[in-house]
């Protein structure tokens, strides 16, 4: 029962200013954070939350918005894959094709946000804010590997399965970098073939890993492509086979949708499970009053039975998940021993067979 009078009384914790010196740790200025407010006591309650997925064993998700690998996240990702910190991976195509530059050493530089964009076009250079990635040497050479990849994607591969999802297509690359890159360790997308965490992109035709399978659809000689309502079953399977489950949000968009929906699909639509998330963080700078749905709040969410409770575990921190993220990894790596790993890219097609016999049955 939920203590309707903890949030209406005057039983909050003292501010007492807190000491700030040289050499703090990451813990000791998490614990700053805490005893403070606004934003920075929201990311204190955000990287404690995280702490305590880990440690009660809950299924970790990570959804990925905004071009985070770009700017080098991804080797930070991969760490905590490793680690065990992350199960399973909701990101936009974006975020998987430019991880790969960094593992086959194809240039992205720092460059600056305040220029002529005629001018760069000329140079055949493309901008990401304040980051450079060369047209030719990076974006038309990382093409051609990743079509090349995929080309071996065909009906003989796959046995007896007549489709795949999209973790089925970042398995393939990830095992391809992993192969054949100069510096796999520096990808997330090979940390999560390696540990087996799968890695969905539902709008995979917005970004150029879907541009890449175009020259595909029109060679195709039993090319098999992604079947993204595949991903929608799977996505669900991982919820209903969690005994508690979370995630953490960088930005919003499709991402923090597709998560979120995995309890709709169960309880809405499949009538298997009731209840939602257990936990889920969301670092972000859009605004819920606009109606857009990288705004909403988790607790609006509850309404629609993506979360458990609109009361607690779940926080919004406001602000650049650039500048934040990282201070929770570091946190989480602090506070938490490594975990045994889930490997759910092993276990989701026959969650998803299982889940299907039950559905029937109860029809």
């Amino acid at each position: 029962m939920r203590d309707v009078n903890k949030n209406h009384s005057f039983r909050g914790k003292k501010i007492d200013p807190p000491d700030i010196s040289s050499g703090m740790t990451i813990s000791q200025l998490i614990n700053y954070f805490g005893s403070t407010g606004y934003n920075a006591r929201r990311l204190s309650e955000a990287a404690n939350m995280m702490v305590d997925m880990v440690k009660t064993k809950s299924t970790v998700c990570l959804t990925l918005a905004g071009a985070m690998t770009p700017i080098g996240f991804g080797k930070t990702i991969a760490t905590m894959i490793q680690n065990g910190f992350v199960d399973w991976i909701v990101t936009t195509g974006a975020n998987v094709y430019h991880d790969l530059h960094f593992a086959y050493d194809l240039p992205v530089r720092q460059g600056h946000f305040d220029v002529d964009d005629d001018v760069l076009y000329s140079k055949e250079i493309v901008r990401i804010y304040d980051v450079y990635i060369k047209e030719r040497g990076t974006l038309q050479a990382q093409d051609l590997i990743v079509q090349s990849d995929l080309r071996h994607v065909n009906l003989e591969d796959r046995g007896s399965s007549q489709t795949i999802s999209t973790a089925d297509i970042s398995y393939i690359l990830g095992q391809a970098a992993k192969k054949n890159s100069k510096y796999p360790d520096k990808s997330f997308v090979v940390a999560a073939y390696e540990n087996r965490v799968p890695v969905y992109m539902p709008a995979i035709a917005d970004s150029s890993i879907g541009l890449n399978m175009l020259p595909l659809l029109f060679d195709a000689n039993d090319q098999l492509f992604p079947n993204v309502v595949l991903d929608v079953a799977e996505s669900a399977a991982i919820l209903w086979k969690s005994k508690r489950s979370g995630g953490i949000e960088l930005g919003g968009g499709v991402p923090k949708n597709f998560f979120q929906q995995t309890g709709p699909a169960l309880y809405q639509i499949l009538k298997i499970k009731e209840g939602g998330q257990d936990y889920i963080i969301q670092l972000t700078d859009a605004r819920s009053d606009t109606g857009g749905l990288s705004g909403a709040t988790l607790q609006e969410g509850k309404s629609w039975g993506k979360i458990k409770t609109s009361h607690e575990k779940n926080v919004i921190v406001y602000g650049d998940s650039s500048v934040y993220f990282p201070l929770i990894c570091s946190y989480v790596l602090s506070e938490c021993h490594p975990r045994q790993l889930k490997k759910l890219y092993s276990l989701k097609d026959s969650w998803v067979k299982e889940m299907k016999s039950i559905y029937k049955a109860k029809r």
